[in-house]
């Protein structure tokens, strides 16, 4: 595997060995996914898609359709790099816990030891006439940031939206979870955040928002690495995951696939420029590491880190994070806040606690995706991993149900 991934960095291609016949794996059924990404692709629904699915670490299904860039006649490929956005979530998590494992975080630890204006904070009520506030209950802690308990919205409420309009945040701020034009430092930002009320009480509450955002800043508080320079060292550089970074370099431009969105007639529309479409990616100021949504990824690469996770926080001779601390993110570790129907959150992954709540997931399968149209999912039990790729904002399709579910048809020995 080492002489392989020297060899994959040098003609830049990705770094598993081609689909060879598994047995546990229909070769008839497989072709059917490629029916359903060209389906999507002639259609119109979507430009194009990277797909990758391994089995055991390998891959059993690796395709790349349509186009990066349709406009500019630019096919898809496998090395083609994407906006992952909350993808970012995994990675920024697997920073903190690498960091816990040092002793210079605690999972029960204020974020307020770290970020000051979080020291004391306040939870925003709605009213008929508008909003009370009220103190937190109690401090919100590392925990909270990363099981999203920790009432900490995207500041799009109606109650307090004009709050985070005023300090620059929420939807004033291109998508909310885009920083990637940003001027400031992200811990500038999360300061700034720390200032304003939340939307429900610590611990009460599944709300998804900027808690991995603010952990980023926690990283490098704790660290004293900035959040981009402590994930190269500590895990993109170690796991050679040379594609997953903030911003790509400007000779690489032509690597990064368009956004598209489906448009009022459900077709897929390029998306303009700026900060809700295109993106800063390449020529931002490239100070804003949003640790919530601000990475770029290959297929491969991610899939990649997603086996170091699958394995027990190890791939090859690289350990990133310990077995146990691995199990802390991959299991429930918020009740039912997050869903009454078997699905639960760990410590940066959804997980599937009943089978059926996740379409045909495996009890243990953690999962998650991004803004941009990326998602991926980890079944433990039959040990797949399964990626998508595609840059659809908003995605009106059903793409994102139908691959896994074709993907688990193919799979004859669970």
């Amino acid at each position: 595997m080492k002489n392989l991934f020297i060899a994959c960095l040098i003609v830049g291609q990705s770094c598993f060995a081609q689909p060879a016949v598994d047995p546990a794996f229909s070769a008839e059924r497989l072709a059917k996914v490629d029916r359903l990404l060209e389906r999507y692709v002639d259609s119109n629904l979507i430009a194009g898609a990277v797909a990758l699915v391994l089995h055991d670490g390998k891959p059993v299904y690796e395709r790349a359709v349509g186009w990066a860039d349709k406009e500019g006649g630019r096919r898809m490929t496998m090395n083609t790099v994407f906006r992952i956005a909350s993808q970012t979530k995994a990675i920024t998590s697997t920073a903190v816990l690498a960091l816990v494992e040092e002793g210079k975080i605690g999972l029960k630890e204020p974020v307020g030891n770290f970020i000051p204006t979080f020291k004391k904070t306040m939870v925003a009520l709605p009213e008929a006439t508008g909003m009370v506030l009220v103190p937190a209950k109690r401090a919100i802690t590392i925990q909270d940031l990363l099981t999203h308990t920790a009432g900490i919205s995207y500041g799009v409420e109606r109650h307090v939206a004009a709050l985070y309009r005023e300090k620059g945040l929420g939807p004033a701020a291109g998508n909310g979870w885009y920083t990637a034009d940003k001027t400031e430092p992200i811990c500038d930002t999360m300061e700034r955040l720390g200032t304003l009320p939340y939307v429900a009480q610590p611990g009460e509450a599944y709300v998804y928002g900027y808690n991995t955002d603010i952990l980023g800043c926690v990283v490098e508080k704790a660290s004293g690495m900035s959040l981009d320079e402590f994930i190269k060292a500590r895990i993109t550089g170690p796991l050679g995951l040379k594609d997953t970074r903030f911003y790509l370099p400007t000779a690489e431009a032509e690597r990064l696939a368009v956004v598209y969105g489906t448009g009022a007639d459900g077709k897929a529309v390029r998306s303009a420029e700026g900060s809700k479409g295109q993106g800063s990616y390449v020529e931002g100021p490239r100070k804003s590491f949003s640790g919530g949504a601000g990475l770029t990824s290959t297929a491969a690469d991610y899939a990649r880190f997603l086996e170091m996770i699958r394995n027990g926080g190890a791939l090859g001779t690289v350990r990133i994070l310990a077995p146990r601390t691995v199990e802390l993110m991959v299991t429930n570790q918020s009740g039912t806040l997050h869903s009454t129907t078997g699905l639960g959150f760990g410590l940066g992954f959804e997980t599937v606690d009943r089978y059926g709540a996740n379409g045909m997931s495996g009890v243990g399968t953690f999962s998650w995706g991004g803004a941009y149209g990326t998602n991926y999912q980890v079944d433990r039990q039959s040990r797949t991993t399964i990626v998508l790729m595609i840059q659809m904002m908003p995605n009106g399709t059903d793409i994102q149900t139908k691959f896994p579910a074709l993907v688990y048809s193919a799979l004859l020995k669970p």
